[in-house]
């Protein structure tokens, strides 16, 4: 993989909307700094809208028609070429917690920037490798393998490295950084 993507999200609550969205904005400010300390780059860091809504008082089991207070949410999204960082960065996350920041945070996510690039290599990679195979089966009867007569790509497969998981409808591993790229293509040939 040689890009990262850490997706997390981070919250309070609010009395009452101006002081929520100024915590909010405080909290924002505290991440920003946080992460960039934490070698990120400015242009790296997304900040998505903040979110809101109310939180009516209960009495019992019955909710009021009264507000009690407003929660406040916000993903944020770091995007980096820099995968160990990332990577090492997802181990840190709690450092926001101890600046009291309420955050919530999946996996990093691993892509190929270049898969298309790669597809296109492994199809001929693989139309080849199927030449191999029908020659292969043939020679115990002393014919031989003429021209293709077609070829159509199937699924790819990417998965980690050691995985052995397959699918009708192809893979997109994005939880592990090495990854290994399956391509399948069904040809026709024929035999003389």
């Amino acid at each position: 993989s040689d890009l990262a993507v850490l997706n997390f999200t981070y919250k309070t609550s609010s009395p009452d909307l101006k002081s929520g969205y100024r915590k909010m904005q405080d909290n924002m400010n505290v991440i920003e700094e946080f992460l960039i300390s934490n070698g990120v780059d400015k242009n790296d860091i997304a900040f998505g809208l903040i979110s809101n809504y109310e939180v009516y008082k209960r009495i019992g089991n019955y909710t009021t028609n009264d507000i009690d207070f407003y929660r406040f949410n916000a993903e944020v999204k770091v995007t980096s070429k820099n995968v160990q960082l990332i990577t090492e960065l997802s181990k840190k996350m709690s450092g926001l917690v101890e600046k009291n920041i309420d955050i919530a945070y999946s996996n990093v996510q691993y892509y190929v920037s270049n898969i298309d690039d790669i597809k296109i290599k492994m199809v001929g990679e693989a139309t080849k490798n199927a030449k191999q195979r029908a020659e292969s089966m043939v020679q115990s009867t002393n014919d031989k393998i003429g021209s293709l007569n077609s070829a159509r790509m199937g699924v790819f497969q990417i998965v980690p490295v050691n995985s052995t998981e397959v699918s009708d409808y192809g893979i997109n591993d994005i939880t592990s950084i090495e990854k290994k790229v399956v391509a399948v293509v069904n040809a026709t040939f024929t035999v003389k």
